[in-house]
């Protein structure tokens, strides 16, 4: 009886001990999902971060090119004025050049 009783408690030591072994396996699997999920956060942080780094850049490009439609109207607009300026010059020239004909017309008569 002894001997049945003793194997019966060694028995249920080994099983005690399976059962902590699973238990630990089953409490390791946990652990790396739960790591698996950081490590995913993670990287979707810095998915995120590269996403805004993007956009910035593409945000500055358009802003870059408003700047130079704006700067690229200012010039027309300075050329439009210089370009009046030019006229008026050349119709002050024509219209000194037209009295001096006239005074030289009126000297020769």
């Amino acid at each position: 009886m002894k001997e049945s009783q003793e194997e019966e408690k060694e028995e249920e030591k080994e099983e005690e001990k399976e059962e902590e072994k699973e238990e630990e396996k089953e409490e390791e699997k946990e652990e790396e999902k739960e790591e698996e999920k950081e490590e995913e956060k993670e990287e979707e942080k810095e998915e995120e971060k590269e996403e805004e780094k993007e956009e910035e850049k593409e945000e500055e490009k358009e802003e870059e090119k408003e700047e130079e439609k704006e700067e690229e109207k200012e010039e027309e607009k300075e050329e439009e004025k210089e370009e009046k300026n030019g006229n008026k010059d050349k119709e002050l020239i024509i219209n000194i050049n037209k009295e001096t004909l006239n005074i030289n017309v009126k000297l020769e008569h």
